[in-house]
């Protein structure tokens, strides 16, 4: 039951990383938007002095959302790949299983990259989206994915 619980955790991070990257996709003119609103730091009235430059560029900003894209589908690949190798070893022994955990861990550290590392990091702490509400709200998630993530790694990093 351990087993099958990892690899369902896992499976899930994969497709959190895959439905975030279709719905970019398939929305990409309101996703350049949510970019555009947080990358030029315009509403930044807390902090209005950043100590680095914004970006306003529409071909950078385009860049950057097709690295968030590209981050998400790494999660989605990954993630997908270890659950799926999870599973064709799950009846075998436990140096077996656990030996198949590297690319559901790569997903996980791919989703903490992405989700911590670009959103709370990066668009947090650099270009302060906390500052807006559509940047707050795109941060609290963040965090919540990045918390899931991390959660389901330590889970499925332990030992079967």
């Amino acid at each position: 039951m351990i087993r099958i619980s990892k690899i369902i955790l896992i499976l899930f991070v994969g497709l959190q990383g895959l439905f975030y990257a279709l719905n970019n996709i398939v929305n990409f003119e309101a996703a350049t938007s949510f970019v555009q609103g947080v990358l030029p730091m315009a509403g930044n009235e807390a902090y209005p002095n950043a100590f680095g430059p914004a970006i306003s560029s529409p071909v950078l900003i385009t860049i950057v959302l097709c690295f968030i894209i590209l981050g998400e589908l790494l999660v989605a690949a990954f993630s997908l790949k270890g659950a799926y190798d999870m599973f064709r070893v799950r009846g075998g022994s436990a140096e077996g299983f656990n030996d198949t955990k590297t690319w559901a861990i790569m997903g996980c550290v791919m989703a903490l990259l992405v989700w911590f590392g670009l959103f709370m990091v990066i668009g947090g702490a650099y270009f302060q989206m906390w500052q807006t509400p559509l940047g707050a709200a795109a941060q609290g998630g963040a965090f919540q994915y990045a918390i899931s993530s991390g959660i389901v790694l330590l889970f499925v990093n332990a030992p079967d």
